[in-house]
């Protein structure tokens, strides 16, 4: 008889549709069909293989060895203790308060003199090397944006063949204890909030840090093209972070198609701007010595990379977001039409896209705020600013990102809407023909008397 349940059923037969049931109502999408996973392999498996050789040819076995130039962040560095302060008249230590329009600090006439005890003296103790338990002084003025504490830790910079009176100075504050905290914080309310899935985040986090940090960088610095290094390298931390933390699925696969569509427009529009704009990317100290100390590193290329690399993590967010609203959207509907899924994902679409070329421009400003407040200062026209080069790097990387982020949500939307529907499709129709196939409402329980 048609709808009854079948007496002789097994209790295996009933648990595997109550779990199927279950998987439909609650879990995540069913798989894709056969067909559709061999026109996905057949794209990403030839990229991925691609993505491993180049690692293998461009893995550049650690960065190449100097000796440190002392140099800005090049120097060495010893750890070391503030273990006294002491207030002391600015004049006596020759460390007068800098006044205002007077080169020099020494004021111009009726300036107010520095009122006494309003220096410091610091004491320092080097806590490592040779020189351990050595103590040096260092005078902190009262406009001193650095102040110390007896016990804070701090970092020393070390010149050896300096006199022996000026081999030690502090150069920075140890920050390690609170940025530990931080790190803590971060991963238990990632783990918190995502559970495993948040566990996997947190994995794939530290091995794209470790691409990062073993591969790109150092292959940069051996002399590798940094476009090439950047393409790869960034390639290898997107397959990695996309598959461990949303599964190897059709859904990631759509996800991975988009993101690689709109890394090559930022690529090719990057590598085209830079060129007509003629931005050379040494507009700072720290790249200026970078090519000092290594002449054979392509300045212009190295921009590139970074455009390409700091664009990757957003775009993750976007092709990923599109894909799953495509494959919600439809378990919503499984009627809808391809059409209908793309205007409707495309309408949370470009909500996203508002907020996050929004985030990528103040991510920029924010990040360049003292220079935008030295042209402030300077008086200069926005047309002046805008045109410099150092404000000019900002808005092509700014731009450009923002272009691929806007292409990567249209590219990754059609492209989930056209497998899912196709999916849906095929699944269906293999449903209709399949004895004791799902047709009711219960979840699977009824199925055809034979």
């Amino acid at each position: 008889m048609r709808g009854v349940t079948s007496p002789d059923r097994s209790p295996q037969s009933h648990a595997h549709s109550h779990a199927h049931s279950h998987s439909h109502s609650h879990g995540p999408a069913a798989p894709v069909s056969a067909h559709l996973r061999k026109v996905i392999a057949a794209v990403l498996i030839p990229f991925a293989v691609a993505v491993v050789a180049g690692l293998i040819v461009l893995w550049p076995g650690g960065a190449p060895p100097h000796k440190p130039s002392g140099l800005g962040v090049d120097q060495q560095t010893r750890a070391g203790r503030v273990v006294k302060i002491e207030e002391v008249d600015c004049a006596k230590v020759g460390a007068l308060p800098q006044q205002q329009g007077q080169p020099g600090g020494q004021g111009g006439p009726g300036a107010p003199a520095p009122p006494p005890g309003s220096c410091e003296t610091a004491t320092i103790e080097v806590a490592e090397g040779p020189d351990k338990g050595k103590t040096f002084t260092e005078v902190v003025r009262p406009d001193s944006s650095r102040r110390y504490s007896v016990g804070q830790e701090v970092v020393l910079a070390h010149a050896p063949k300096a006199p022996e009176n000026l081999r030690y100075s502090v150069t920075d504050v140890d920050r390690t204890v609170p940025m530990i905290v931080l790190a803590v914080l971060f991963a238990l309310a990632v783990v918190v909030v995502g559970r495993l899935r948040g566990v996997f985040a947190l994995i794939a986090l530290v091995i794209s840090f470790g691409v990062l940090t073993m591969f790109i960088l150092p292959a940069i610095l051996q002399g590798s093209n940094p476009l090439l290094v950047a393409v790869v390298g960034g390639s290898a931390i997107m397959l990695i972070a996309l598959y461990m933390c949303h599964g190897l699925t059709a859904r990631t696969s759509v996800a991975v198609l988009g993101t690689l569509t709109s890394l090559l427009v930022i690529g090719l529009l990057g590598s085209l701007f830079i060129d007509w704009a003629h931005l050379t990317g040494n507009t700072d100290d720290q790249t200026a010595l970078v090519h000092g100390l290594f002449p054979q590193i392509e300045i212009q290329g190295l921009l590139l990379a970074g455009i390409i690399i700091g664009s990757l993590g957003v775009l993750d967010d976007v092709t990923v977001t599109q894909t799953s609203a495509v494959w919600e959207l439809k378990e919503a509907d499984p009627s809808a039409s391809w059409r209908k899924l793309y205007g409707s994902a495309m309408r949370i679409g470009r909500d996203h896209i508002a907020s996050v070329v929004n985030t990528l421009v103040l991510a920029y400003a924010g990040a360049s705020l003292p220079l935008l407040l030295l042209f402030t200062i300077a008086d200069a026209g926005v047309g002046t600013v805008a045109t410099s080069e150092l404000v000019a790097e900002e808005i092509v990387r700014t731009l450009v990102g923002s272009i691929g982020l806007v292409a990567s949500v249209p590219v990754t939307t059609a492209l989930a809407a056209l497998v899912v529907s196709a999916d849906r499709h095929t699944a269906k129709g293999k449903a209709k023909g399949k004895p004791g196939a799902r047709t009711g409402g219960k979840g699977g329980r009824r199925r055809r008397a034979k």
